[in-house]
């Protein structure tokens, strides 16, 4: 199994802002399971501890595997949430955790 994780920085004009393109990647990402082959769960969640650095929002994923990965990639439903989240993120990060 492979856990995917991803950071993002939220670039908004209020806290307000921030939060509702926050809640909307939200419900666009979590909506992928059940559509991307091998996707076996994604939770997203906000910063909940305001400490400098700490990035806005992440998400963890789980994978059957490295090839579950790379077809959740390319997939038209996936790359339409992240270009909606290309729109407003300024920060990136990720790592993938084989388990």
């Amino acid at each position: 199994m492979i856990r995917h994780i991803v950071m993002f920085d939220v670039d908004a004009d209020t806290a307000e802002d921030r939060n509702a393109k926050i809640t909307e990647a939200a419900v666009q990402l979590e909506k992928l399971v059940g559509v991307v082959p091998g996707l076996r769960s994604m939770i997203v969640g906000a910063n909940a501890v305001d400490i400098d650095g700490n990035y806005d929002f992440a998400l963890v994923a789980d994978f059957d595997d490295a090839d579950a990965l790379a077809v959740y990639a390319t997939h038209p439903a996936h790359v339409a949430v992240s270009k909606f989240i290309g729109t407003f993120k300024s920060r990136r990060a990720a790592i993938d955790i084989e388990l």
